[in-house]
């Protein structure tokens, strides 16, 4: 079976935002396989048994890489340990767990998705990178680097990176490719020429 490619987005977001179609075209040239659901958002819609669903449509699997932004993680978390599912690797971008404040819409949102035992999905994934910035404004650092320092000590600390998202300018997110391991030349060579 060949490596696919799962990126999901978080609350109240798109799978057209930030660095997701970047990202997507990017291992797409490099011949992978490569989804980016549109996750139902908003308030009454947003909740894990929805989202849920819409995972349970697509092929997740011991060579699934999955890679998740802002509540994403959290939910992948509790996703792989209610279903038992092993994948690849997880790559995480501004995850946290257990954290409310940041308005009503997003609290009311982002409260299904956490959970007390997310470490257990170290027993699904051996292969878990997480990156966060020094300075988001909407999750604490605190927030997450324990979200990070529970499941890894692969992370990444992205200076002035926001929340690593469009805002923050990010509509490419080069440091994941590392972690990834794909090159792919014909995209280098076209960012070199932008540069």
């Amino acid at each position: 079976m060949n490596e696919n490619y799962i990126i999901i987005h978080g609350s109240f977001g798109s799978k057209d935002g930030n660095w997701f179609p970047w990202l997507k075209e990017y291992l797409e040239q490099s011949g992978k396989q490569v989804l980016v659901p549109q996750m139902p958002v908003g308030v009454g819609k947003q909740n894990f048994e929805n989202w849920s669903n819409v995972l349970n449509q697509l092929d997740v699997n011991e060579n699934t890489v999955l890679i998740a932004h802002s509540i994403a993680p959290i939910f992948v978390c509790k996703y792989l340990i209610i279903n038992k599912i092993k994948v690849k690797k997880l790559i995480f971008v501004c995850g946290f767990n257990n954290y409310l404040g940041i308005n009503a819409d997003f609290d009311s949102v982002n409260k299904p998705m956490f959970i007390d035992n997310f470490d257990e999905v170290k027993q699904y994934c051996d292969n878990i990178v997480c990156y966060y910035s020094d300075n988001d404004p909407y999750v604490k650092y605190s927030v997450e680097k324990e979200f990070a320092d529970k499941l890894t000590s692969k992370q990444y600390i992205i200076k002035n990176g926001g929340h690593i998202n469009a805002e923050s300018g990010y509509t490419k997110f080069e440091e994941i490719l590392n972690e990834i391991g794909v090159m792919n030349p014909k995209i280098t060579s076209l960012d070199k020429k932008k540069a």
